[in-house]
């Protein structure tokens, strides 16, 4: 990777499906890999900057942005589905994708929880080299076109407390046929999704080219500690580095 530099950040609006999405591109003065940012539900892009902004001075191009019914972006939160979810980050991979700087063949998605499920179902439509999901949520495809905020909790905290094989779900299908390399990062604490979720996304991620799981000891799914928060911003930023110097032969 490139030593830390400068970075231009500027703010961004995309057209999907008659709505305004917000985002900010962040990018390096030397041509490097990119990363897409997917916040998670209820949460904007602002919860990812920070990481964005530190992996813009190690030499990334970087895209936050905010899905439709959440901040900046259009659209009523409680009208939103999970098709909508997933053509917002298709359409904000393919603006990252556009930017000159990027090399198409190495592009990584940063996901958290109902981020990280979007992150999941976008390697079976996007090429995705690098995978980082903390606390990745995973839903039954039922109601697939009922609003998110509208599903049955019950039903989907259900879902997430069985074991499922790789082929139960959208998510899981995706994980089993993704061959990228894949970070998990679990709170020990999260009280939304449990360790049954996880272990049924481990089993279905058996090609990836590598899979690393961390636990951040007494981190809550919110992680409002900032402890737990440098923590994550450490592993996050050190295994991507890890990742990109790994495979620099092939974009360089």
């Amino acid at each position: 990777m490139s030593e830390p530099g400068a970075i231009d950040k500027g703010a961004v609006s995309l057209n999907v499906d008659d709505q305004t999405l917000v985002g900010t591109l962040l990018r390096p003065e030397v041509p490097v890999p990119g990363f897409l940012f997917i916040h998670g539900w209820g949460g904007d892009q602002d919860e990812d900057l920070g990481h964005a902004e530190e992996l813009a001075r190690l030499g990334c191009v970087c895209f936050t942005f905010d899905l439709r019914g959440h901040a900046g972006s259009d659209a009523r939160q409680d009208e939103v589905t999970r098709q909508d979810g997933l053509d917002d980050v298709t359409a904000a991979y393919d603006y990252l994708a556009a930017q000159p700087l990027v090399d198409r063949s190495a592009i990584g998605v940063v996901g958290t929880s109902y981020g990280g499920y979007l992150a999941m179902l976008l390697t079976a439509r996007r090429p995705v080299r690098w995978l980082a999901m903390r606390v990745p949520a995973l839903y039954p495809d039922d109601q697939w076109d009922t609003p998110k905020a509208k599903l049955d909790k019950a039903v989907v905290r259900a879902y997430r407390q069985q074991s499922h094989a790789g082929g139960a779900d959208r998510a899981l299908s995706a994980c089993a046929a993704y061959r990228g390399d894949v970070l998990i990062v679990e709170s020990e604490r999260d009280e939304q999704i449990p360790r049954e979720a996880l272990l049924s996304m481990q089993a279905a991620f058996r090609q990836t080219n590598s899979f690393s799981h961390r636990i951040i000891p007494g981190a809550t799914h919110s992680m409002r500690d900032p402890k737990h928060q440098r923590i994550y911003s450490v592993l996050l930023t050190s295994w991507i580095e890890d990742m990109v110097r790994a495979s620099r032969f092939t974009y360089r």
